[in-house]
């Protein structure tokens, strides 16, 4: 345990949430995602887990230390639920009102559609897998600055 950091976010995670720099993709995943398989595409090469954890829940603890970019629209992405792109499952909701508390404001996900997804994902730098069963829980998140202290 350590004090000031959230313990859910294990060593794992935090050394690559630490290691990545600006513009790296994270993508956090729900059980039905072929993480591992994905995962092994990626910079990190890996597949890092928080299984115990819904994405909510996951997703607050990582942003709780990883910064989003500021500089792009795609700081934050959702798949697209097949046949209905415009759909927010609960999950989805659930992630988009962490991510707004994170921010202090709102700032809605791109929506991505779901082949584009993978092909995002395998680019990634690292993919977190979660316990989360309800579908369509698979988001990406991109590394944003912590400006220097005045």
């Amino acid at each position: 345990m350590l004090k000031g950091i959230d313990n859910r976010l294990n060593a794992e995670v935090l050394g690559v949430l630490r290691a990545m720099g600006h513009g790296d993709v994270l993508i956090v995943s729900d059980t039905n995602f072929p993480a591992d398989s994905v995962a092994r595409a990626t910079v990190t090469g890996k597949l890092l887990r928080m299984e115990n954890l819904t994405c909510g829940e996951a997703v607050n603890a990582i942003l709780s230390v990883l910064p989003l970019d500021t500089f792009v629209d795609d700081f934050a992405g959702r798949m697209e639920v097949v046949g209905a792109p415009h759909e927010i499952p609960t999950v989805q909701a659930e992630v988009q009102a962490e991510i707004d508390r994170a921010e202090g404001r709102a700032r809605p996900m791109l929506s991505i559609e779901r082949f584009a997804f993978y092909d995002m994902a395998r680019q990634a730098y690292a993919v977190i897998q979660t316990g989360e069963r309800r579908f369509y829980g698979c988001f990406m998140f991109r590394k944003g600055v912590i400006p220097p202290e005045a």
